[in-house]
């Protein structure tokens, strides 16, 4: 699933020709029968326009790194769409957790704006399943992908778990047991924070009580959790777990949105504040931004001027021209470490649909 440093990466590429393949994709058959097909349309199709432009011989190496690209595509194991990525130098497949339109794109840049819109409207989460076979996902609404990389799915091994507990007399059998799982989760909590160090994300616990209040009781990423779902999901599947914690997450965001809203109030009355597209455009670009507030359909483009400093009228023409600045004030937000919250439309009216906490 996409992270947002796969994302920086593929927005940071410059070169011609870059080509970006986007096409909806199936889980399930018999709708994904037809999807290989599809995206090997979609190929054929940048491959004739690299043609139209340019010696076979001269974008050899790109056709090859796109190619190679389509051959890796697990086709078993779909999600809703799919995205490659490929020029002469580089190349990505991405899996993506929501529908795209079929595109075939031929440019000096990837095309990134669906991924951006996507990631920054609808914000990824993890899942942790806690059990004696711990397993952990990425989520996006109720969407789940498991971590299938080592150490994932975490096994407990220890009394209590995969090994027996010890007996005789004298032996405190439930405290032994009870140490045991402690010192299970705190491996959990280690591989969790391996996970969340590159790409850290909100976290939903699932679990029976005794092993969600085991984990709390070790864990290191206490701030990063944002909600539970009590019981036990061993053997739930991914499509019906989503069902049940996209809920969970949803009402965990609307919690958060109250408290930035508040927030919101008290920098107001304190005078740190930025308030419409043209102040909170120069407070991001001076890194200025703790708490970003949005309201989730707004889009406003716009050109730069020449410091990049301030909004102009948008002609569309050239590297100035900014086709969302809203998603650009969103990605510069959080490349500095604020906090994002979208709101419904006219939740934000009084702040011309988007206002911002400044850092003191």
């Amino acid at each position: 699933m996409l992270t947002r440093s796969d994302l920086a990466s593929l927005q940071q590429h410059r070169e011609y020709p870059s080509i970006s393949i986007l096409a909806p994709t199936h889980r399930t058959a018999p709708q994904n029968k037809q999807d290989r097909i599809k995206v090997k349309n979609l190929v054929s199709k940048a491959i004739e326009r690299l043609y139209r432009e340019f010696k076979k011989r001269e974008v050899a190496p790109v056709v090859k790194n796109l190619q190679a690209l389509v051959k890796q595509v697990d086709w078993k194991h779909s999600t809703e769409g799919l995205a490659l990525f490929a020029s002469k130098d580089k190349s990505a497949a991405v899996r993506l957790p929501f529908r795209v339109k079929s595109r075939a794109m031929v440019d000096e840049t990837f095309a990134t704006r669906d991924l951006v819109y996507a990631l920054n409207r609808t914000p990824p989460y993890r899942v942790l399943v806690l059990s004696h076979e711990t397993r952990l996902f990425d989520a996006w609404k109720a969407t789940l992908d498991e971590h299938m990389a080592k150490p994932f799915p975490v096994e407990h091994r220890g009394p209590g778990g995969a090994s027996k507990l010890p007996g005789g007399l004298g032996i405190n059998i439930s405290g032994k047991r009870d140490d045991a799982h402690r010192a299970f989760f705190r491996s959990v909590d280690k591989a969790v924070a391996a996970v969340q160090k590159g790409n850290p994300l909100p976290l939903i616990l699932v679990g029976v009580e005794r092993n969600l209040a085991f984990f709390q009781e070790v864990t290191e990423q206490a701030s990063a959790i944002v909600g539970m779902l009590a019981g036990n999901h061993d053997k739930t599947s991914p499509s019906e777990l989503g069902k049940l914690v996209w809920p969970v997450f949803e009402s965990a965001e609307t919690l958060r949105r109250t408290e930035a809203f508040v927030k919101l109030d008290d920098a107001v009355s304190a005078g740190r504040y930025s308030s419409g597209i043209d102040q909170v455009w120069r407070s991001a670009v001076d890194a200025k931004c703790k708490t970003l507030l949005v309201e989730k359909d707004f889009k406003y483009a716009a050109d730069l001027d020449s410091d990049g400093y301030q909004l102009l009228p948008y002609s569309g023409k050239g590297a100035a021209g900014l086709d969302d600045a809203v998603d650009e004030v969103i990605e510069r937000v959080m490349a500095t470490g604020g906090n994002v919250y979208f709101y419904s439309p006219g939740d934000l009216e009084i702040h011309q649909k988007i206002a911002a906490v400044l850092r003191g």
